[in-house]
């Protein structure tokens, strides 16, 4: 299993010049094209600016704009290590951490995190799904009111999720665990004749009348592995979701809910590519971005 360490990390990126060159190579991998000259033109770094000038006519190319790192006035190789960090740490690591390794401002910290955050959101194809096999769950984070856990709890964010055994997690923030809330986003994921385990939640009853081949696990009853009927795998993330956001963030708004699940999916779904999931990440920010 390919490992990308911190002593590969500083020899690529041994300062911001090696960060902005590497960005200008993967916005521009055909060269720059220079809109007054009409071609893809040499061009050069002007000193002390982020930006590259065509040695024809002088036009001025800044490889930051339009990405996360525009209007930044944090030193690029801050947000390229930040990035290493959230890709080679299981559970994640926290905005305070960061700012106490960077040396920057909590704020800074926080702004770069949830910045990062936002490229992690993944999509999803629903074109290959019909044989496969899924499980459904939801969960519920949050909350000031100590009592009734789970379902039915008060203060709680529901996060609902989709997981393909084998393959990927689909999570995202719900208002509510009605079936008029969960099944549509079923239908937008999974094709019909897919397989789908669930526990016995009545928001879940009506897959059979979707043309889904759907298998309940009857947790009431303590069943929790009946045959290949369970939700282990979907239960298996949220475990390591929680365990994070308690264990580092120690709580998450609910505003912000959507971009920690997002964190938690990506970090799950490329577990298998350790060494290449930092690559994965940088590629996506310092593509273009609208904020």
């Amino acid at each position: 299993m390919y490992k990308y360490s911190i002593s590969t990390f500083n020899k690529d990126f041994p300062d911001d010049t090696a960060c902005l060159e590497w960005l200008k190579g993967h916005r521009y991998p055909d060269g720059i094209y220079c809109e007054k000259c009409g071609k893809v033109t040499n061009h050069y770094r002007i000193k002390d600016r982020t930006c590259y000038s065509c040695y024809k006519c002088g036009t001025q190319v800044y490889p930051m704009a339009n990405t996360i790192y525009e209007k930044s006035t944090t030193p690029l190789k801050h947000w390229f290590y930040a990035m290493y960090l959230m890709a080679n740490t299981r559970s994640g690591i926290s905005a305070k951490q960061l700012e106490r390794e960077l040396g920057v401002t909590y704020k800074t910290a926080w702004r770069i995190f949830h910045k990062i955050r936002e490229m992690m959101e993944e999509e999803h194809d629903r074109s290959d799904t019909a044989d496969k096999t899924f499980e459904l769950d939801e969960t519920y984070i949050g909350g000031k009111k100590k009592g009734k856990r789970g379902r039915g709890s008060e203060n709680k964010s529901i996060v609902f999720g989709i997981a393909q055994r084998g393959n990927k997690i689909i999570a995202e923030h719900v208002d509510n665990a009605k079936s008029k809330t969960l099944l549509p986003i079923v239908a937008k994921n999974i094709q019909s004749h897919a397989t789908i385990y669930t526990d016995e939640f009545l928001s879940y009853r009506r897959l059979n009348d979707m043309n889904y081949h759907h298998g309940k696990i009857n947790h009431s009853i303590k069943e929790y592995v009946s045959g290949k009927i369970h939700i282990n795998n979907i239960e298996g993330f949220w475990s390591i979701m929680k365990r994070g956001i308690n264990g580092v963030y120690h709580s998450v708004s609910s505003k912000h809910l959507s971009k920690y699940i997002n964190e938690y999916t990506f970090r799950y779904n490329n577990r298998k590519e350790p060494g290449f999931m930092f690559h994965h990440l940088l590629c996506r920010a310092s593509s273009l971005y609208q904020s």
